[in-house]
């Protein structure tokens, strides 16, 4: 019997090896879990409805002259934030890369805050009247990927004058290696992860790669000088004092809690290039608490920056007031405590307590409100 068994190459399974049932609670889990991702996918669609239903009856309304008061002056207001927004700007020419090469390190909770931050960083940038030139966004792969291409239509590959690849930021300075587009690659090469979790999402990318062809701003692929590369991070002992045109800026996107130390700082100087943090403990040094902070506080401290060339006013228009018990002289080094380990260029807080006193919601709303 043992030689017939073992010729068959049948092997009995073991207990081991058999699944375990879930728990009658594990399965009211999950289906509720389902009902609730099915119920939200109605309410955003019906909410969608709402809105094109509004818009039509509003312009048919203005069309036929019937608006009343208020709403009128809803559209001119409306009207004069978009000139506004086309106004003249003043391009600064650095650009700020975004380093997105840390997915497998965060939760998923952690990966939507992220992708929030994200979209508050594009808008802070649109909207400024000094915005930098461009956005890059590098390392796009994973669960970081999915949640955005799932979100509001994949609506971040509608983003103007941004760059979104699924290679590192070393391929600005790399020589005859052009980066792979995220948006525009059909198979992945060695080493880049691409991975979309269900076929619906895998048809919404190839329908958004076929209108981004004919895009040359998102095709158009970045280099800098490793020279002028600056990775910042809390841990670096040199302080940004200001910044240069010429420069390329990255800041570490991960949502971690501070469970990782010395983690930006340390990929830096692997690959040979300058770290700087910002000068949070020169100029808050009665910041109560530990001064972490999220991507987008850290890109709108720099662009506030850009628009005064003054660091102390970049940082309190930025921060937020809750954080502050009295603000003293602000130029003072903090006695208590290391500054690398209080600031934060690399280590974003939890959104929902620190992203500039907003509601962390998902960017596809953010989008949706530009």
């Amino acid at each position: 019997m043992e030689n017939a068994a073992s010729s068959s190459g049948a092997v009995e399974p073991s207990a081991t090896d058999q699944v375990q049932p879930l728990s009658k609670s594990a399965q009211k889990k999950l289906a509720r879990a389902a009902r609730y991702a099915d119920l939200k996918q109605e309410r955003r669609a019906r909410e969608k409805e709402q809105r094109k239903e509004k818009k039509r009856i509003r312009a048919e309304k203005r069309a036929a002259g019937e608006l009343d008061s208020d709403e009128e002056r809803e559209d001119d207001a409306r009207r004069k934030r978009r000139k506004g927004d086309a106004g003249r700007k003043t391009v600064f020419g650095a650009r700020v890369v975004v380093d997105l090469g840390f997915d497998e390190l965060m939760s998923e909770k952690e990966i939507i805050s992220l992708s929030s931050q994200l979209a508050y960083t594009y808008s802070a940038n649109r909207h400024s009247s000094n915005p930098f030139s461009s956005l890059l966004f590098t390392c796009l792969n994973g669960r970081t990927l999915t949640r955005l291409e799932t979100v509001g239509d994949a609506s971040y590959k509608r983003w103007s004058n941004t760059e979104w690849w699924t290679d590192g930021y070393e391929k600005l300075w790399e020589e005859n290696s052009p980066p792979t587009d995220a948006a525009s690659e059909e198979q992945p090469t060695e080493g880049v992860s691409v991975q979309i979790q269900s076929s619906e999402a895998a048809a919404e990318s190839d329908q958004a790669e076929k209108s981004l062809e004919s895009d040359p701003q998102q095709n158009a692929h970045s280099k800098a000088l490793k020279n002028g590369v600056i990775y910042l991070t809390a841990d670096s002992s040199d302080e940004l004092l200001e910044l240069k045109e010429d420069e390329t800026y990255i800041i570490g996107g991960i949502v971690d809690r501070n469970r990782y130390k010395n983690l930006c700082f340390n990929k830096a100087n692997g690959q040979g290039i300058r770290t700087a943090r910002l000068p949070i403990g020169t100029y808050l040094s009665h910041f109560p608490t530990r001064k972490v902070l999220t991507v987008n506080q850290v890109f709108e401290i720099m662009l506030k920056w850009v628009e005064t060339r003054d660091w102390e006013q970049a940082l309190y228009a930025v921060m937020p007031k809750r954080k502050f018990q009295n603000r003293g002289n602000g130029k003072e080094k903090s006695a208590a405590g290391s500054e690398q380990d209080e600031e934060d260029g690399d280590r974003p807080a939890n959104s929902s307590s620190e992203a500039n006193d907003k509601e962390i919601i998902p960017a596809a709303e953010v989008e949706e409100q530009m």
